[in-house]
């Protein structure tokens, strides 16, 4: 059996450490967070929603999730 190479991120300030090659599409699912909901910062530049599941994430990769909140 294939051993899982796992890498360290960091998700709102927090270490993460999760498999290697997970897409940010996947890691946000997993946290279950609903993306029409959040903005998403990775190392620093706005993510395109319609790319998360195309990008995969590396080692030391900093993403930041903006929750939206209603209000008035």
């Amino acid at each position: 059996m294939k051993k899982l190479k796992k890498i360290k991120i960091r998700v709102n300030g927090k270490i993460k450490i999760i498999i290697d090659k997970l897409t940010l599409y996947q890691l946000l699912n997993d946290l279950n967070i609903p993306i029409t909901k959040v903005a998403i910062e990775l190392n620093k530049e706005i993510v395109n929603k319609k790319k998360l599941k195309k990008m995969k994430l590396k080692n030391k990769d900093i993403i930041e999730i903006v929750h939206f909140i209603g209000g008035g």
